[in-house]
C-alpha cells in the first residue's frame, strides 16, 4: 500500500471517529478506538512505537515514540483538546 493510500484509509477513519465520538475525550481512548477500526480495514499498525533519532552523530534509540504507526509509512499523531 502507498503512503497515499493508506492516508486516504487513515482520514476516513479518523473522520469517522470523530464524526462519531466528538472532542475532547483523552487522546488514549482515540488511540484504541483508531487502532481497533485500522486493524477491521485491515492495515498493518504499530503502536507507541519507539522511533530513532540521530543528533550530531549521537543515536537516540527513544527519540520520539510515535502514537500509530501505519502500514510502515504513515505516522499518526494524536491529539485532543476539550470541547467546551
Amino acid at each position: 500500500m502507498t503512503e497515499n493510500a493508506a492516508s486516504k484509509e487513515i482520514v476516513d477513519v479518523a473522520f469517522r471517529v470523530h464524526t462519531g465520538l466528538g472532542p475532547g475525550l483523552f487522546e488514549t481512548v482515540y488511540e484504541v478506538i483508531l487502532a481497533s477500526e485500522f486493524r477491521k480495514r485491515g492495515l498493518l499498525l504499530e503502536t507507541q512505537q519507539a522511533i530513532l533519532v540521530v543528533y550530531e552523530g549521537t543515536r537516540f534509540e527513544l527519540g520520539f515514540r510515535a502514537d500509530l504507526v501505519v502500514e510502515d509509512k504513515v505516522i499518526v499523531e494524536i491529539n485532543s483538546i476539550s470541547g467546551s
